[in-house]
């Protein structure tokens, strides 16, 4: 698969500088988005499903988006850390299909861009560090809606900043080994470009040239879900990014998301987030005038 790096575009959610003394301790955080460290003093560790990290002065950290992870700390500890979005309906999610080293060392470089993206985005600091309190659907929009609505300059120098922290954690990353039939990585390809479409699994198997049921039983041995689940999930997504970010009509998104039956659209929607989308877009508008930072005449908040 090749990659252009012309289709990556991280997005800044938080950035701030913490201060901990042995109260940096929470359970089981899994997140939409990524998390990039550098560590100032002191020492903490992150527990992941399969061993532990010790966090040290002077290196940097990544910790993908869906990861599930504790932390503990025992006594003080300042870092500065960045939350890292990639919109899911993008052709390729490099910080999903690469794997990329959980630890390097940093220098004065990486520490003055990270002081330099602090000071341009102050208003996106966590306010709390407990991830109950940002970890959930209508923080995510107020933050998404905090990017947008970020002069131009400063949007510019803060994706450049992402690049220069990320660049190092490339060097040596790799591509994701999970799937490994083409002809799943053909489909998923396909069915990120047309999620807007109805996207009938026959066309899909039929692009692959293969017969539909062996279709899904390839797509469910690669990727462990069903050819279905995956095209309804990334829907989903991509409708919920199309309500925080637009004033479409709610029948139009699901339109706009490949959904012909709009009672359907609804049910799916609900089951998936525990929301209908008028409910979800009400929790993410209610909480971006709650923060300041939502304009109703604003009607249309496009992230790019």
């Amino acid at each position: 698969m090749e990659f252009n790096i012309d289709t990556f575009h991280p997005f800044v959610l938080n950035i701030g500088l913490a201060q901990h003394n042995a109260d940096w301790n929470w359970k089981n955080v899994s997140s939409p988005f990524a998390r990039l460290y550098y560590v100032i003093e002191g020492s903490a560790k992150i527990i992941l499903p399969d061993h532990t990290v010790s966090l040290r002065k002077g290196y940097m950290y990544f910790i993908p988006a869906f990861t599930s992870h504790s932390y503990e700390c025992t006594s003080s500890f300042t870092h500065y850390y960045a939350h890292i979005y990639e919109d899911p309906q993008a052709k390729y999610l490099f910080l999903e299909d690469w794997v990329l080293p959980e630890e390097i060392q940093g220098d004065t470089l990486e520490l003055s861009i990270f002081q330099e993206l602090y000071s341009l985005n102050p208003t996106m600091k966590l306010s709390k560090s407990d991830p109950s309190t940002y970890d959930n659907s209508s923080t995510l929009a107020s933050n998404l809606l905090k990017n947008k609505q970020r002069p131009l300059y400063n949007k510019m120098i803060s994706r450049g900043i992402i690049y220069q922290l990320l660049a190092p954690f490339f060097k040596t990353a790799h591509l994701k080994s999970t799937v490994t039939d083409d002809r799943v990585k053909k489909a998923i390809t396909y069915i990120r470009n047309h999620i807007s479409d109805e996207l009938c699994i026959d066309k899909v198997a039929e692009t692959l040239c293969v017969s539909k049921n062996y279709f899904i039983r390839i797509f469910k041995k690669e990727t462990g879900t069903t050819p279905a689940n995956f095209i309804i999930q990334r829907k989903i997504e991509k409708a919920q990014l199309l309500l925080i970010t637009n004033d479409l009509p709610v029948k139009q998104t699901s339109y706009l998301v490949g959904f012909e039956d709009f009672s359907y659209f609804n049910r799916v929607f609900k089951k998936i987030t525990g929301m209908t989308p008028n409910e979800y877009r009400r929790e993410a508008k209610s909480q971006s005038v709650a923060d300041g930072k939502y304009n109703p005449n604003e009607k249309s908040l496009n992230l790019e």
